[in-house]
C-alpha cells in the first residue's frame, strides 16, 4: 500500500513516517510540503520523493494520504485529497471551524473514500483495558470523570491563531473529549469553561479549566493547559480518573517509561518503552484501507470533538454555560 504524507507541519507526521517504514504491508513513497526545505530534508531522511506541487502530488501513485498540515489546512487538504480518490488519516483537530469540518465529512462520503481522525490516544494500552473495564460494567455506572492533558508549549505554527484555531484548548481537548466518547457512548450537553494566557508571552490561550455536563447526567472536568515546563522530563501528559457506582480508574496513558538523568545533555528525559500508540494508529488505519473496513475514528467523531471545543470558546467569551444541541 503506497502512502504519502501531506506536509511535516505538525510534529506528529515524523512519528507516522516512522511507523510506516516498519510496517510489512505500506510504503512511504512521497512527500508534499509547503516549506520546500523542510519537504527536501524529509524526503531525504525517508528515502521517498519530494513535491512542491500539490496536484502533482496527488496525481501521483499513493493510494491513502496522512495529513498533518496546520489546522487551518487541513480543510484544503482533506478536500482536495478526497477529490483525487485518495484514503485519508487526518491529524487532529479535525478542522478549526464547524463547517469546515461538515464539509470535509460529505466530500469525503460523496467520493467513497475513507476519512479517519488521528486520535492516538485511543490506542495506548491503558486506554485500550480501560475501555475494556468500564463497557464491562466492572466499575457500575461511570459518575463522572476528572482528565488533564497537560503539556509544553508548543511554539511556531501552534500560537498563530490564523494556522491553527487557537491555543491549549484547541490543542488538548479533543484527545480527552474524544476518548470519553468513546468510552462511554455518550454525548455532551453542556460545556462551561474558563481560559486564559499566564504561563507565556502569547495571543492564544496556554491555560484554563472545562467543565462539562453529558446527556446521561456524567460530570467532566478536563485541563488542557500548556503547564509543563521546558525543563520537564517529557512534553506532557494523558491523566484520568474515572469514578463509576461500583469502583474507579486511574489511568496515566504514559506511565510505561523509566526517568533517564542524561548528564551528557544537561537534562532529565521519560524514556517510553511502552506500547506506541501511534503505530496503533497507523497500524488500523493501514488495516482498515487494505481491508476495506470503515474507519476506526470517523469524521463524525472529529465533528463531535471539535464541537465541545468551539463552546468552551464561546463559554470563556461569554462567561456563561453553552448548551450543544
Amino acid at each position: 500500500m503506497k502512502i504519502g504524507i501531506i506536509s511535516f507541519a505538525h510534529m506528529h507526521a515524523l512519528s507516522y513516517a516512522r511507523c510506516l517504514l516498519k510496517h510489512p504491508q505500506a510504503e512511504l513513497v512521497s512527500i508534499w510540503d509547503n516549506n520546500q526545505d523542510r519537504g527536501n530534508k524529509m524526503a531525504r531522511e525517508f528515502t521517498c520523493d519530494y513535491y512542491d506541487d500539490l496536484d502533482l502530488f496527488l496525481k501521483s501513485n499513493v493510494e491513502a494520504v496522512i495529513v498533518c498540515s496546520e489546522n487551518a489546512n487541513h480543510k484544503e487538504h482533506v478536500l482536495s485529497a478526497a477529490r483525487a480518490k485518495k484514503h485519508i488519516l487526518c491529524e487532529k483537530p479535525i478542522a478549526t471551524e464547524i463547517n469546515d469540518a461538515k464539509e470535509m465529512i460529505q466530500t469525503c462520503e460523496q467520493e467513497g473514500i475513507m476519512f479517519q481522525i488521528a486520535f492516538p490516544v485511543r490506542f495506548s494500552p491503558a486506554i485500550l483495558e480501560a475501555y475494556e473495564i468500564i463497557t464491562s460494567g466492572a466499575i457500575g455506572e461511570v459518575m463522572a470523570i476528572n482528565a488533564t492533558n497537560h503539556g509544553q508549549m508548543p511554539g511556531g505554527w501552534f500560537i498563530e491563531k490564523e494556522l491553527s484555531g487557537g491555543g491549549a484548548a484547541t490543542d488538548h481537548i479533543v484527545h480527552l473529549m474524544d476518548v470519553i466518547r468513546w468510552f462511554l457512548k455518550d454525548e455532551v450537553k453542556n460545556v462551561y469553561a474558563e481560559l486564559d494566557t499566564r504561563f507565556y508571552d502569547i495571543e492564544v490561550e496556554d491555560c484554563g479549566m472545562v467543565s462539562i455536563e453529558l446527556q446521561s447526567g456524567v460530570i467532566v472536568s478536563i485541563d488542557p493547559s500548556w503547564s509543563r515546563p521546558a525543563t520537564f522530563s517529557t512534553w506532557g501528559d494523558v491523566k484520568m480518573e474515572i469514578l463509576g457506582t461500583k469502583g474507579s480508574l486511574s489511568i496515566d496513558a504514559l506511565k510505561q517509561s523509566s526517568l533517564y538523568f542524561n548528564d551528557a545533555d544537561g537534562k532529565v528525559q521519560d524514556l517510553f518503552w511502552g506500547d506506541d500508540m501511534d503505530k496503533g494508529l497507523i497500524d488500523d488505519f493501514i488495516n482498515n484501507v487494505l481491508n476495506d473496513l470503515q474507519p476506526s475514528i470517523t469524521g463524525e467523531d472529529g465533528l463531535r470533538a471539535l464541537e465541545v471545543v468551539k463552546a468552551a470558546y464561546e463559554s470563556n467569551e461569554h462567561q456563561q454555560v453553552v448548551t450543544l444541541t
